[in-house]
């Protein structure tokens, strides 16, 4: 009897890193069921697209690849899933080829829709009403595909209605994954080999704010204290009104949380962060900004700034350039304001000529540069810990490895590819952006924790 071919899943995924980490999490269930990966240029039995909808390019780029799958192989399962299928299920299924569409919940259902759908041959549409959930739906991802950088979800959805953003349509109201879940799936990624583990969600820092008597604080503390032979805890963003009191104490004390944090802005001006409905002021995220750098003088602050929003004028533009600077990010992500159709903001008046926004997203790209570059030279000749992420393919420079140190400064050195994923000492021989250039120095010696604690106890007995 010919032996059966093993089945085969092919996976897209658009946006964030959420939806990265969740399209790992979608690919442990069909490991589970003995898929075999392959990718996406390829023929399989199974394509899953994971897309995005924070702007309408997001969904534009999402229904091209969707397509592309369906050219690929006519006879092959399209599942889609993400933020787009949450919002749209019926445009999607509009697409002739789409048999499953699952949206932001529920996608431990998708093998078993898979199935169904083999049967009938009929379209199904898994989605659900999101603003219904108040449940974090849990999925294992012990590892990753790409084996350097590990994320860990701690939460979903988003409370703050923001009047650009769509993502509360698309993910529903916050809501935060049980502590002992979190350190359990941290415990396992350190047990893979991860040395730095990022925690990420739609509003990571907001963890918490769901749970009677636990916060975002404590969890902090505990992944620090509970976690064996974890190295380094990077978190992927915090909001201004996030960073607490405790918040700052917890930063202060720990030997693990990284000289980085990720405070998005999105503008310096009172009168444009009133319209996009934040909820700060520009002197309240400075006043925080500056008490948190008096516990971590080394920080490096990164931001997200949208320009062009609807009515900015030109003063305004200037307001936000002069306070970015005044604050002296080490990086800024720009972007120019993208009508997302079903938000407030897509139906302001006043919407910014294209002209303009390019202007003025050249303008703080070109100041963000300066900043950076000022930021880095501060470490020139200092040696920092870095852990290299991936060879660098350059034939007149071969071995050379890139990596990112804990304050988040990019750097490119020689070194041989058995020290990627490893926590190495690099010395700043040249620094720059977005790259510095470095010399290795040494590999961090790791003691296993049956030695510390070896060690503990002879200094208690000392």
């Amino acid at each position: 009897m010919p032996e059966k071919l093993s089945k085969t899943v092919s996976f897209h995924t658009l946006g964030c890193k959420v939806n990265h980490y969740e399209t790992e999490g979608i690919w442990r269930l069909f490991m589970e069921e003995g898929y075999e990966r392959v990718d996406f240029d390829s023929t399989a039995d199974v394509y899953v697209i994971n897309t995005c909808t924070v702007t309408n390019t997001g969904d534009r780029k999402s229904r091209q690849v969707i397509r592309r799958a369906v050219r690929k192989n006519p006879d092959a399962v399209v599942c889609v899933t993400g933020c787009y299928a949450q919002t749209s299920p019926g445009e999607i299924l509009e697409i002739p080829g789409v048999d499953v569409v699952v949206g932001t919940q529920n996608r431990k259902k998708m093998i078993d829709y898979i199935e169904e759908h083999k049967k009938t041959r009929l379209p199904i549409n898994g989605v659900a009403n999101i603003m219904k959930n108040r449940v974090f739906e849990e999925m294992d991802v012990p590892e990753f595909t790409d084996r350097t950088r590990a994320s860990l979800k701690i939460q979903e959805g988003c409370n703050n209605f923001c009047t650009f953003c769509i993502i509360p349509w698309s993910r529903g109201l916050l809501r935060s994954r049980d502590p002992e879940s979190v350190i359990n799936q941290a415990q396992k990624l350190v047990d893979a080999g991860y040395k730095e583990i990022v925690l990420t969600g739609i509003h990571t820092a907001g963890y918490g704010e769901d749970l009677p008597d636990y916060n975002f604080a404590m969890l902090l503390r505990d992944l620090e204290t509970k976690v064996d032979g974890l190295k380094r805890i990077r978190i992927s963003s915090i909001e201004a009104s996030q960073i607490t009191d405790e918040v700052i104490e917890v930063l202060d004390q720990s030997e693990k949380i990284v000289r980085h944090l990720h405070i998005p802005v999105q503008s310096g001006s009172d009168s444009v962060l009133a319209r996009m409905r934040r909820k700060y002021s520009s002197e309240f995220y400075y006043s925080k900004v500056e008490k948190i750098r008096k516990a971590l003088p080394d920080l490096a602050i990164t931001s997200d700034v949208i320009v062009g929003f609807p009515g900015e004028t030109e003063e305004e533009f200037l307001e936000t350039y002069n306070f970015i600077k005044k604050v002296g990010y080490s990086e800024l992500h720009v972007f120019p304001y993208s009508r997302r159709t079903g938000t407030p903001a897509a139906r302001m008046k006043d919407q910014v000529d294209d002209e303009v926004k390019e202007r003025r997203v050249h303008d703080l790209i070109t100041l963000s540069d300066q900043l950076a570059k000022e930021y880095a030279s501060k470490y020139e000749d200092e040696v920092l810990e870095v852990i290299p992420e991936e060879r660098v393919v350059d034939e007149k420079q071969p071995d050379m490895l890139i990596g990112y140190t804990d304050n988040y400064m990019k750097v490119q050195f020689k070194g041989s590819p058995d020290l990627i994923g490893k926590i190495v000492r690099v010395k700043i021989t040249k620094s720059g952006y977005p790259i510095n250039e470095g010399v290795f120095v040494r590999v961090m010696e790791e003691a296993t924790h049956s030695q510390i604690k070896q060690k503990v106890n002879e200094l208690e007995g000392a």
